[in-house]
């Protein structure tokens, strides 16, 4: 049936800040989903090849420190080139189960020069096609000591059975402008992607499912002082600090009425599954529809801008 839609939530911790290894374990749990006839698998914020969870915990901010050098151009170096093919295996088999991805990433942007980091969250099709790369609009604070601020060229929707789906990074969820953005373009499933913390997933994501009258899927990753893996570059000081638990998870699934599908599961690693039904979007639009019937473009409007920022344009 078109209108029923199964959804895997990836609650995961990678194998931190080594790109194949974590690769490996995607590629795992997107088999895990195709066998339990998942249409979508979702995966956490920043998850190939980890969050920058040493920031908070090592003086991140202490400029011109070898120590921060050191671990940022290990991140740099585990980073995610898409140009070069780092995700066609996971493309392949995207298309081999015909199952849809989301997948937070941190990439190394050939268009920004190659040396600069992103998180993005990719969207791969059914077919195995990368439809969109949305690089995280604003890094949230300590994040910004080692990711870059993204732009407009991922707020795109994608048609999945009779969904249509688009997503956010962490704490661009709770940006108004770029989750109207999404509306506007007919998203009814909206993924938002977080490096693991119910206290981020429980409110919001039966807000927006609110707000939208759509279902949302939170997902977030997992992350605990033994998931450090000892040949991380200055292992001794990224733990020294560290709490025995990093992230908790917290992944989830409201339904347009703002109440649980999958109430948020915490404290463990695993692929969550839940089945949602389009109909129920079409019943909670009857009395509110942000976008539509309820909103006055005559009065405010937004404009995206979805060009891909560059340094550079090359002209003949």
């Amino acid at each position: 049936m078109s209108s029923i839609l199964k959804i895997g939530m990836a609650q995961i911790s990678p194998v931190w800040l080594n790109k194949e290894k974590t690769i490996d374990k995607v590629k795992s749990y997107i088999l895990k989903a195709a066998n339990e006839n998942c249409d979508l698998v979702i995966f956490g914020e920043g998850l190939l090849p980890g969050y920058p969870f040493w920031l908070s915990i090592t003086n991140g901010s202490e400029f011109n420190s070898q120590i921060q050098k050191e671990i940022h151009a290990h991140y740099i170096k585990n980073s995610v080139q898409i140009e070069k093919g780092d995700l066609d295996d996971i493309c392949k088999i995207a298309k081999e189960k015909s199952i849809a991805i989301y997948l937070g990433i941190i990439e190394r942007a050939a268009n920004r020069g190659n040396h600069s980091l992103y998180c993005s969250l990719v969207y791969i099709n059914e077919l195995g096609e990368i439809k969109s790369v949305h690089r995280k609009l604003q890094p949230t604070y300590e994040e910004r000591l080692t990711w870059s601020p993204g732009d407009g060229h991922g707020l795109q929707v994608h048609p999945l059975k009779d969904f249509t789906v688009g997503g956010l990074n962490c704490w661009e969820n709770w940006m108004p402008l770029p989750r109207t953005a999404l509306y506007a373009q007919g998203e009814n499933l909206h993924v938002a992607v977080w490096p693991g913390a119910e206290r981020n997933t429980f409110d919001i994501t039966k807000f927006i499912a609110k707000e939208s009258r759509s279902f949302v899927v939170s997902v977030s990753g997992f992350m605990s002082i033994e998931d450090f893996p000892k040949d991380t570059p200055n292992y001794d000081v990224v733990v020294k600090n560290a709490p025995e638990v990093l992230a908790n998870g917290g992944s989830c699934i409201a339904g347009p009425d703002g109440e649980w599908v999958i109430p948020p599961a915490t404290g463990k690693e695993g692929l969550f599954t839940g089945e949602i039904d389009f109909q129920k979007v079409l019943e909670e639009r009857h009395n509110f529809d942000c976008v539509g019937h309820y909103s006055r473009p005559d009065i405010t409007k937004l404009t995206l801008n979805t060009e891909r920022q560059s340094i550079i344009d090359f002209s003949n």
